[in-house]
């Protein structure tokens, strides 16, 4: 038994604890089955690796420039509360519900690919360390809802429940992930796929006559802010000059010179060293798209060997900065939406919410709205353009508030702590999760079956059908899109025709 958990911890925490290992072995698989000789494989998979190696190194300088600015904002600002955070709140647990975590993994993932062999929601969920956040919130919620004495039972139901999502949120946000990449080849693996699919839907709705983000014209002296390199670290230079100016006001010397590790006998060090963190972050994004690029230069046609071979028809499930791309200047536009939602959201917890019902006052987290509001932004202005990005990035920013709020209710000790979960899917899957649990271990196990049946069903009917129908979301948007992007091209051939003229004219005299 030692032996059969050291493989299954060897598993779970060296291979699909880590994302870059899971994305090479899918794409050395997937030339396998397309007979690429050996130098093609070992090529495709290490550049598949690296892709995402490079694409979590840019997410790293990415988070390692959003905690000094976040830090800074809420000392600025005086808010205390709980940060929503995946990576605190999965170590905190660790010690305590590590081997349930690991049994789950594994297992699950058995789960996952048999249903996309054998069923028609044919997803594969590749997203490493979000599989580990969501087995660690099932073995938490379970764990506390069936004792000590009931493991078996908690990884048992923990692994089909996780099995399940990771199948259902990708086949549930597939019309809406057609809609922005303008194909069907890939889906969205990220546990904030509630919030996408939301802004979406808001977008669809709301911004049916509205002008993509990414058609934003600038004058001519601002047209370098069309590079959304140029752009992206602009606008943190500004946020970041605008709240180390507060700082500097309302913090003492010494508080304010901490937060960047700067020189505390010099104000010129603080402000350049919130400088140099802006220019970071603005680096860290141009990493992420370079990363991306390159997955799906080499997974994307080595992920079409499994789903001729492996699993017929499949398709990757990857991490939401796959969507960056295709629309960069939505993504911005998403993350300071949702951040603002964030902060709506935080003041009806801080005025309502909290006093009358003790809901726990959740601080907006700069890396959760980074990811989740900017992924919220793309799909927003995919389906209504820059109203839906800016209106449904604004209701992710509020989901990934109040959804954590909840969340904490139904985790036991750990909801006392100074974290938690922090995007929409852990929140309600948890939720639901937690409550059916307290059903005790016979009706809370068997309400949890029928509750992981009734969504694979629903997502199994969506799939038949939805999405496998061809139906998109934001068709009044995407047909005004045509008729102003022939009408830019009627005015252009216009001008040409006009300019022609007048040349004729001219030589004629």
């Amino acid at each position: 038994m030692n032996v059969f958990m050291l493989v299954l911890n060897f598993i779970s925490k060296e291979i699909l604890n880590v994302p870059a290992y899971l994305i090479g072995i899918v794409a050395a698989v997937g030339l396998i089955a397309l007979k690429r000789n050996v130098g093609q494989v070992v090529s495709g998979a290490l550049k598949a690796a690296m892709g995402y190696l490079i694409l979590g190194a840019g997410a790293t300088v990415v988070t390692a420039a959003l905690a000094p600015f976040g830090e800074l904002v809420l000392k600025s600002t005086g808010a205390h509360g709980v940060v929503p955070t995946n990576e605190v709140i999965v170590g905190q647990a660790s010690s305590q519900f590590g081997s349930a975590s690991a049994y789950i993994i594994v297992l699950s993932f058995v789960i996952m690919l048999l249903a996309a062999r054998f069923t028609p929601l044919k997803y594969v969920f590749l997203t490493g360390h979000h599989m580990v956040f969501m087995s660690m919130m099932l073995a938490i919620v379970l764990s506390f809802g069936f004792g000590a004495k009931n493991q078996w039972l908690v990884v048992l139901l923990g692994s089909v429940l996780m099995g399940v999502i990771m199948v259902v949120m990708p086949s549930f946000a597939q019309p809406f992930m057609n809609r922005v990449t303008g194909s069907d080849k890939l889906s969205i693996g990220h546990f904030n796929t509630l919030g996408y699919i939301v802004s979406g839907a808001v977008g669809a709705a709301a911004g049916k006559k509205s002008k993509s983000t990414e058609d934003i014209n600038f004058p001519k002296g601002l047209s370098f802010l069309r590079d959304s390199m140029v752009s992206t670290t602009l606008l943190m230079v500004i946020l970041y000059l605008i709240f180390s100016v507060w700082g500097a006001i309302v913090l003492p010397a010494k508080t304010a010179f901490k937060i960047f590790a700067s020189n505390p006998d010099n104000y010129g060090s603080f402000f350049m060293a919130a400088f140099a963190q802006a220019l970071q972050f603005g680096i860290g994004v141009s990493i992420i798209l370079y990363g991306v690029r390159i997955i799906l230069g080499e997974l994307v046609p080595a992920f079409q060997g499994i789903a001729n071979k492996v699993v017929p028809g499949a398709k990757p499930a990857l991490d939401i900065p796959i969507v960056f791309p295709y629309g960069a200047n939505a993504s911005l536009i998403g993350f300071l939406s949702s951040f603002v939602g964030g902060l709506v959201a935080l003041g009806i917890i801080a005025v309502w919410l909290g006093p009358v019902w003790g809901v726990a006052l959740i601080l907006p987290g700069m890396v959760p709205h980074f990811f989740d509001g900017g992924g919220a932004g793309v799909f927003g202005n995919a389906t209504g353009g820059r109203v839906g990005a800016i209106a449904g990035a604004f209701i992710n920013g509020m989901l990934i508030t109040f959804l954590p709020a909840a969340l904490m209710t139904v985790m036991g000790s750990f909801g006392l702590s100074n974290s938690t979960f922090g995007d929409a899917d852990f929140g309600w899957y948890g939720i639901a999760v937690g409550n059916l649990v307290h059903l005790g271990p016979v009706g809370g196990a068997i309400s949890l079956f029928v509750f992981a049946v009734i969504l694979f069903a629903a997502a199994w009917v969506w799939q038949v059908k939805v999405v496998n129908k061809g139906w998109l979301p934001g068709v009044k948007h995407a047909e005004f899109t045509e008729q102003v992007k022939a009408e830019e091209k009627a005015a252009k051939a216009a001008a040409r025709a006009a300019k022609a003229a007048k040349n004729a004219d001219a030589a004629q005299a």
